[in-house]
């Protein structure tokens, strides 16, 4: 399986990440990257930059060496409907919009609920990828889901973080299975990434990887072999 795109990291600038941006960058290039992106928690999340911070990312270089560099946001999903926390005026500017729920900034309901939240974010136009929709904390519906994201082009993600045995997100691996299976079902593509809180961990998708040759999902449905298709789903929204 060909793997040269990480497209979720934070720096110490989201508050409870521990390398600095070149700490991170170097470490991804190094491990053989070739599309590294950094996307800092949003404002909703304790401890995280400001909203300026995002506002001022037109001043960094967009590559490393030979890899090309991405800056972007994890978003927030705040509520049932699928709000976030950056309006669009920032959201545009963004090489990258991740969104995800997170046990600060979210009230657990119903597997309805959990499913609207995601089902509404998708619908943003700015959003191109649902990170780590794998915790049982917040149950959802994968069929909805997965065909959500086929409706609304957007990929879903198998966070390497949350398969690790460290991760605090629950039954991970079986929710991933399901998501999976009904994946291969609407041929629904999905892209794996680090979520790297420190640069050891960047580029390094060694549980995902590994889950998904245990599950024979289809290598033509993983962007990290396709950096042609994953700038396709990035600027497809905005066209």
């Amino acid at each position: 399986m060909t793997d040269k795109i990480d497209l979720h990291s934070h720096t110490t600038a989201s508050g409870h990440a521990y390398s600095t941006r070149m700490e991170m960058i170097t470490a991804a290039c190094e491990k053989g990257m070739e599309v590294f992106a950094i996307t800092e928690h949003a404002p909703a999340m304790p401890g995280t930059c400001h909203e300026m911070y995002f506002m001022n990312y037109r001043v960094l270089p967009r590559t490393y060496k030979s890899m090309t560099v991405l800056y972007g946001v994890e978003l927030n999903i705040l509520d049932y409907e699928g709000n976030v926390d950056l309006p669009e005026s920032v959201l545009k500017k963004m090489d990258l919009v991740l969104a995800s729920i997170h046990p600060p900034c979210f009230t657990a309901g119903s597997i309805e609920d959990h499913t609207s939240a995601y089902l509404g974010a998708m619908k943003n136009p700015y959003i191109n990828i649902i990170a780590h929709p794998d915790d049982s904390r917040f149950p959802v519906d994968y069929e909805k889901v997965v065909q959500g994201a086929k409706k609304y082009h957007v990929l879903l993600e198998i966070n390497n973080s949350s398969l690790s045995p460290l991760s605090y997100r629950e039954n991970a691996r079986e929710n991933y299975q399901e998501m999976l299976k009904q994946c291969i079902k609407y041929e629904v593509p999905v892209v794996m990434n680090s979520d790297a809180h420190v640069d050891s961990m960047a580029g390094d998708h060694t549980f995902s990887r590994k889950l998904l040759e245990e599950t024979g999902f289809p290598e033509y449905l993983i962007i990290n072999s396709h950096s042609e298709r994953l700038f396709d789903f990035i600027n497809y929204k905005r066209k």
